[in-house]
């Protein structure tokens, strides 16, 4: 069976379990990451050197890390192209955005969330709170005009991978205490993702 391995309060081991929800794999969850299980523990860094969560196990012993992989790769091996098209555009579509994701939106609310929500001592400086925030709305009106292009989700009109990441981006900026502009697209958007049993359940759950 399938293992992951991650603390289910993670952003990231969220991505992959709403991923499996979606795809209705069967899988053990072992708590890894701080303040549960320490990823520096050798047998951890044997399987990601990174010491960062999720890693996943497949049946067959195939290893990976770092999320948005660990999503694609379970939607190839075990999906029937819903949400990761096979032809090529259709899924460079998927994967832009998941991209996009995680090297933009990711850098750009992260100074902020360190702070307002995880109030780390590393991250006081009020004028970077604010350059992250307003860079933190800026990249949600990139998704705001990209989704009223749409009508519907963010690679198209069919749901897929880049809506599992972003759907959890979504829901943490969102919660963060902080001003935001009017979004009415993300919002519509936010409402579909929220009649989907893995959203409820790994994204719109009380956890940013």
């Amino acid at each position: 069976m399938l293992r992951i391995l991650g603390k289910d309060f993670s952003i990231n081991v969220r991505k992959v379990l709403w991923t499996c929800a979606e795809l209705g794999l069967e899988y053990e969850r072992e708590d890894w990451g701080m303040p549960l299980r320490s990823p520096t523990e050798p047998a951890f860094l044997a399987l990601n050197p990174n010491a960062t969560v999720p890693v996943i196990v497949d049946a067959d012993g195939t290893t990976l890390w770092e999320s948005n992989t660990i999503c694609r790769y379970l939607a190839h091996r075990y999906g029937d192209g819903a949400l990761l098209p096979a032809a090529p555009v259709a899924r460079a579509r998927v994967e832009q955005w998941m991209d996009w994701q995680a090297g933009e939106l990711n850098k750009a609310w992260s100074y902020a969330f360190m702070a307002l929500v995880r109030n780390s001592p590393a991250h006081g400086d009020p004028a970077q709170v604010d350059y992250s925030i307003a860079l933190w709305n800026r990249h949600m009106g990139i998704l705001e005009r990209q989704l009223e292009q749409t009508g519907a989700y963010a690679a198209g009109d069919a749901f897929s991978l880049a809506d599992i990441v972003l759907g959890l981006s979504v829901n943490r900026w969102r919660m963060a205490p902080i001003d935001r502009p009017d979004y009415p697209a993300v919002q519509a958007y936010f409402e579909r993702l929220q009649t989907r049993a893995g959203c409820a359940a790994f994204c719109a759950n009380g956890m940013p």
